[in-house]
C-alpha cells in the first residue's frame, strides 16, 4: 500500500508489524494483512558433506551464495583438505601461528573439553588420524604399535599455549584436526548469522550436526528431529526416537559410517587419543543435546570413548548438556538410553 493511502491507523497497524516481524512475530491484522511466513529451504554441499536448512520468513532474506561464502571462510581456517588453511599452516609449522577468530574459538572451546573429558577429546589427535588413513592423505598399510608408540607423544592439548594472539606448540610434530568439533561451530555460526539477518525460526544441518530456534508454520509446533538407527543392521530399526526443541543444538558420534577393515578387525575414525587407537566398546552411537552445536559436537566423541557406565554418570553430573546412548548388549542386541534431561525432549 502506497504512504499516500494509508490512513492513520492503518499506517499505525502497516508499522507495527514491520516491527514486530523483525523479531519473528507475525499476526494477522483487520485492518493490515503482513505477509505469512513461508517455508524456505537452501541445500548445498560443504565440508565433504551436506548441509539442509529450513527458515520460515515473508521471503528469501537469506540465500545460498551467502551460506556458501561463511562455510567457505571457515574452511580455509580449519579444513584439512585445503593445502592454504590455517590448521594446515599450523600443522606444518615449527612453532605456531596467528589464528582467525574462527581458529581461535574452535581451539578454546576444544582445550576446555579437553580438560572436562580428561584427555578424551583431544584436537592434538591429527597425527593418529592421519596415521589411520581419516585424513586427506591415504595410507599403504595400518600402522603398527612401534608407530603407534612414536605418534603419542605428539598428542596431547597440554603441548598447545597461548603467547599473546599467538598459539603456539611445544613440539613441532603436534598436529591439529579439528574434524571433532568444527562442524557443530560451523552450525552456530550460521545460527549467528541468520539471528543478525531477523530469522527467529530455523533448523540448520550440517553433516548431521543441528541447530534449532523456534516454530514451525503453519500450526507454531516445536521443531522435530528423529534420531536415526544407525547402520543396514535390520536390529537397529526397532530404535527409532524422535525429540521435540524449541532452541537448542543436537549432533551425533558414531562408529558405523567412517570405518574400514583390515584383517577381519574394524577400524574406525573414533582414535581414543590417549591408546592411539580406534575406540573399542558397547557404544554404538551417542547424541548429545546442547545449548550450541560446539558443545555438543565437543562432548560426543568423548562420551563415545567412555563407555555406557561412565558417559551416562558424566553426563549426569552436568546440567549444559544432555545425551541419548545406543549400544550393544552382552547377549549382541541392540539397546537404547538415555539421561534424564534427554528424556524431557520426548515430550511435545
Amino acid at each position: 500500500m502506497p504512504e499516500s493511502n494509508r490512513t492513520p491507523n492503518s499506517y499505525f497497524c502497516y508499522m507495527r508489524s514491520i516491527f514486530l516481524s523483525g523479531l519473528g512475530i507475525w499476526f494477522i491484522n483487520a485492518t493490515y494483512q503482513p505477509h505469512v511466513p513461508e517455508k524456505i529451504e537452501i541445500n548445498g554441499i560443504a565440508q565433504g558433506t551436506t548441509y539442509h536448512i529450513i527458515y520460515y520468513a515473508p521471503d528469501s532474506i537469506i540465500k545460498k551464495a551467502q551460506v556458501d561464502s561463511i562455510l567457505d571462510k571457515i574452511d580455509s581456517s580449519l579444513s584439512l583438505y585445503k593445502t592454504y588453511s590455517l590448521i594446515n599452516q599450523f600443522n606444518n609449522s615449527t612453532i605456531g601461528i596467528f589464528p582467525d577468530i574462527h581458529f581461535k574459538t574452535v581451539v578454546n572451546k576444544a582445550i576446555q573439553v579437553y580438560q572436562q573429558t580428561n584427555g578424551l577429546f583431544d584436537i592434538t589427535v591429527g597425527p593418529l588420524t592421519a596415521a589411520w588413513g581419516f585424513g586427506p592423505n591415504k595410507i599403504k598399510d595400518i600402522p603398527d604399535s612401534a608407530a603407534i608408540r612414536e605418534i603419542l607423544p605428539c598428542v596431547s592439548s597440554r603441548l598447545l599455549y597461548w603467547d599473546r594472539d599467538m598459539l603456539k606448540k611445544k613440539k613441532a610434530c603436534v598436529k591439529l584436526d579439528a574434524n571433532g568439533i568444527a562442524q557443530g561451530y560451523s552450525v552456530d555460526v550460521l545460527a549467528a548469522f541468520f539471528e543478525h539477518q531477523g530469522i527467529r525460526n530455523y533448523v540448520i544441518e550440517l553433516g548431521g550436526e543441528i541447530r534449532i530456534k523456534g516454530h514451525k508454520y503453519p500450526g507454531n509446533e516445536k521443531m522435530k528431529i528423529g534420531i536415526e538407527s544407525p547402520g543396514d543392521d535390520p536390529e537397529f530399526s526397532l530404535i527409532e526416537k524422535v525429540v521435540w526443541l524449541e532452541k537448542g543444538a543436537i549432533t551425533t558420534s558414531g562408529n558405523y559410517r567412517r570405518y574400514y577393515e583390515s584383517d577381519g578387525k574394524k577400524i574406525t575414525h573414533l582414535i581414543n587419543p590417549k591408546t592411539g587407537y580406534s575406540l573399542q566398546n558397547e557404544l554404538i552411537s551417542v547424541t548429545v543435546y546442547a545449548n550450541d552445536a560446539i558443545t555438543a559436537d565437543g562432548y560426543d566423541n568423548a562420551l563415545m570413548a567412555m563407555g555406557l557406565t561412565k558417559a551416562m554418570d558424566f553426563v549426569e553430573k552436568r546440567k549444559n548438556i544432555a545425551a541419548h546412548f545406543i549400544y550393544r548388549k552382552v547377549d549382541g542386541t541392540i539397546a537404547d538410553t538415555m539421561s534424564k534431561r534427554f528424556a524431557a525432549l520426548f515430550k511435545p
